[in-house]
């Protein structure tokens, strides 16, 4: 039968469906097999022959007919695992049933009233009628049913895995198949590679892709800060009912890491060979990191009674979060982080033929799932910074982070970049590491330099800070909280980096900008805890900044004497009012920008964005920590620290606590984060009436004395006091213009027994919480939605978790 006819008869069951008010019996096969049992119709045509419109009539006016739709092309794919379709006509009918199933679900998520209708057991369905004893295998309900059939047909031989039969008369039998002979590919836990197999790769994509809109379920839920609230598709898929849960994380996971989409170097290869395996592993990728979301990183209760009873509540053992946080060879670490640095290294893979390499899109699901690896497994993050691989993985982040500065669809993905960099700045290791010079020439809209890892970071930091989109805003705490954490360790900053970060603190030190908010003043407070940090443990090497400081001097001397009297508050004001920019966007000298590199630009209008929740606070988000002398980390209880901001004045701001116990970063952004989740539009409104709430907030002189007394201003001033003199002295002296002489005065200086005592180091881990968790959820299923366009799984349909807008 010829393609068209296929389409044909197809359209002819669905109209027939949506016009019968009468409910179909599930006996009359003839009706139903027109959905699967003679078409060969592609998932697209599935799509354009099945409008939404339709499935919401039969959904509302005949129930019933919907619901036997589902159960029989559920029965078909139990058959088909239970079978192991030996024929292509058995193949096809599966296939078919896994497209119409991808096409309705959504509409079954979206009406509440049937959400529970997967979880009913249906009478007649799996083996109820077979034997009454047999309670095992009772009438399971549709979902689980479903499930375990998507996962026996992932490993189906001669359709989605090779067949190991020895003869052409032996089979083998699904029931006692042993899945993790039939692992995909080669990789952690599994030594031999299958050879590729196109057909296979496809057949996997069609279920994975079933697989994935079963467990969208959590698209139609709203945001909800009450994370204890499981997706049972999820759990029931990731528990040990499904016999093959090991081999398919196993599968997944090294289809993910072993892809490499240059294949074999040969330019303009991917032009020549449709690359079916890019399309499993966009799915794959997706899979893991809807599956390894659950408990993602929250603290257990403690225990109440006994630890027997801890674990009864501890709830489901996802066994996808267990398998990849017990991966621990070093082999096995080594091939995963060197595959995920490989993907996402090659979008910025430069190459002198236009097209002539593979990109791809993936790279935000490949960095959701590097910081689960890193979040689930400690082992991995210590080995991902025990060497220099782990700027493998720095390189293409900040790429991202400068590409998508302007964009502001793209406000996610600078999410999740400065998430992964907070977290990995809480270790010492990843701050020495940065010391390595860097040499590579990844194309970027950023001064040119010569330098380390660090210089890069800091100069796309200020980069992303001064010419990024206002949204970006309630970034610049964790950005600032990143360099304070890695500036003990930094042995020597180029003299760009240096003028970049004078010029940051420049910026957020004129008074218009200290007083327009409550918290403002919190920027140069990190900033000063930096540059502290530098010259108390890495003065040596330093001499760039050292003299940067110097060259900048009279910053340091307005801050000590900032001041704090009506009339200049007033004045300040007015300031602001003419001139609402976020930062002074002049002198910082703006150098020619690296060579083939693309300025970044505000996302084309009619782009496509789904909205997030807001992120909490930087108090929230990190926990202080303590370097004691042997190295070790010590955290601290929360107490006041410098700048935190008493009296009645913070309670005018809106905030929701009491800021005695919070510390000095508390309540970074009024709006941020209150225990409650809005929507962007919301947000906004909030925004925008938090600004009218800000606007009754008004700086007084007591409140600037209250942080000014705090700012710790010593060290830079001995310094100061010890080497202006020394340096206006040479100048004098040999009639100096020039500061190479004055640079290498500076690094022969010392300052030994000049400077106060050293404070100790402070470090800001990051440390999971119900906010973070909401975010990476509503963040992670917004990619999902917005990447899978073809065919437009979820779009038109009735989305809760976030609102999808136009740019």
């Amino acid at each position: 039968m010829g393609n068209s006819d296929s389409k044909l008869n197809f359209r002819k069951a669905v109209i027939q469906l949506t016009t019968k008010t009468q409910p179909v019996e599930a006996t009359e096969d003839a009706f139903w097999d027109q959905f699967w049992a003679d078409t060969t119709i592609t998932v697209q045509d599935v799509f354009a022959l099945v409008p939404a419109a339709e499935i919401r009539a039969v959904r509302e006016e005949s129930p019933s007919n919907l619901a036997t739709l589902c159960y029989k092309a559920v029965e078909k794919l139990v058959q088909g695992a239970e079978s192991g379709c030996p024929t292509d006509r058995e193949k096809q009918v599966i296939l078919n049933c896994t497209r119409i199933l991808s096409r309705i679900l959504p509409y079954i998520f979206e009406d509440q009233d049937w959400r529970g209708f997967f979880w009913s057991t249906v009478p007649g369905a799996g083996h109820a009628g077979t034997d009454e004893l047999d309670d095992d295998d009772g009438a399971r309900p549709l979902a689980e049913s479903l499930l375990l059939a998507i996962a026996d047909l992932l490993f189906c031989p001669d359709f989605t895995v090779h067949s190991h039969r020895r003869g052409p008369d032996s089979v083998e039998n699904m029931q006692s198949l042993d899945s993790c002979e039939y692992i995909w590919e080669a990789g952690v836990g599994f030594a031999q590679s299958p050879p590729l197999n196109y057909i296979h790769d496809l057949n996997r994509a069609e279920l994975l892709r079933l697989l994935l809109t079963c467990f969208s379920e959590a698209m139609y839920l709203p945001p909800s800060p009450d994370n204890s609230v499981l997706n049972p598709w999820v759990t029931f898929f990731c528990s040990t009912e499904n016999r093959h849960a090991l081999p398919l994380f196993t599968s997944l996971l090294n289809v993910v890491c072993a892809y490499d989409p240059v294949g074999y170097g040969i330019p303009y290869n991917h032009l020549l060979f449709a690359d079916y395996r890019e399309q499993l592993v966009e799915q794959a990728v997706q899979i893991l990191i809807v599956t390894l979301e659950h408990d993602g990183g929250l603290p257990r209760p403690a225990a109440s009674s006994s630890s027997m009873e801890e674990l009864e509540n501890a709830g489901p053992e996802n066994l996808f979060v267990n398998y990849l946080s017990r991966i621990h060879r070093e082999e096995d670490f080594d091939f995963v982080l060197k595959g995920l640095a490989r993907l996402l290294t090659n979008p910025l893979a430069q190459t002198y033929l236009p097209h002539s390499t593979k990109k791809i899109q993936f790279h935000q699901e490949l960095l959701v799932l590097f910081w689960k690896l890193c979040d689930f497994n400690k082992k991995f993050l210590f080995f991902v910074l025990k060497s220099s691989d782990v700027l493998d993985v720095l390189v293409p982040i900040l790429y991202y982070l400068n590409d998508a500065r302007a964009d502001q669809s793209r406000v996610g993905l600078m999410h999740i970049g400065v998430f992964i960099l907070l977290l990995l700045s809480g270790e010492r290791n990843f701050g020495v590491r940065l010391n390595k010079p860097y040499s590579l020439h990844v194309p970027m809209d950023i001064p040119v330099f010569t330098g380390t890892h660090a210089d890069l970071l800091i100069v796309v930091f200020h980069k992303i800070i001064t010419t990024g989109h206002q949204r970006l805003q309630p970034l610049f705490d964790c950005l600032l909280t990143i360099i304070v954490n890695v500036s003990p360790y930094l042995k020597s900053l180029s003299m760009v980096a240096a003028n970049k970060l004078l010029h940051l603190l420049e910026a957020f030190s004129t008074t218009w900008f200290l007083f327009s908010t409550i918290q403002n003043h919190h920027l140069v407070f990190f900033l000063l805890e930096a540059f502290n940090n530098i010259i108390q443990y890495q003065f040596d090497g330093n001499c760039n900044l050292v003299y940067a400081i110097i060259r900048k001097r009279n910053v340091f001397h307005q801050l000590a004497n900032l001041p704090s009297d009506p009339a200049t508050i007033q004045k300040a004001l007015q300031r602001k009012k003419k001139s609402p920019d976020v930062i002074s966007r002049t002198s910082s000298q703006e150098t020619v920008s690296m060579e083939g590199s693309h300025p970044a630009v505000p996302a084309e209008p009619g782009t496509l964005k789904t909205s997030l929740v807001a992120i909490p606070g930087i108090d929230k988000l990190t926990e202080k920590s303590q370097v004691s002398e042997d190295g070790t980390m010590v955290s601290i209880p929360k107490v006041d620290s410098p700048g935190t901001v008493h009296s009645n004045q913070s309670a005018a701001a809106g905030s929701s606590d009491t800021e005695s116990n919070s510390g000095r970063d508390n309540e970074m952004f009024s709006w941020c984060y209150q225990d409650v989740f809005y929507t962007e539009a919301e947000m906004e409104r909030r925004r925008l009436s938090s600004a009218s709430s800000t606007s009754l907030w008004t700086p007084t002189p007591e409140w600037i004395l209250s942080w000014k007394c705090k700012l710790p201003l010593q060290t830079i001033m001995r310094l100061l006091q010890v080497l202006v003199p020394q340096v206006e002295k040479i100048c004098i002296d040999k009639g100096l213009t020039d500061e190479s002489e004055i640079l290498k005065f500076l690094q022969h200086g010392t300052l030994v027994g000049l400077l106060p005592v050293p404070h100790p180091i402070l470090i800001r881990k990051y440390q999971a919480n119900a906010g973070t968790a909401t975010w990476f959820r509503t963040y992670m299923w917004g990619v999902v939605y917005l990447r899978n366009v073809d065919p437009p799984i979820w779009y038109d349909t009735d989305v809760r978790l976030f609102e999808i807008q136009r740019m």
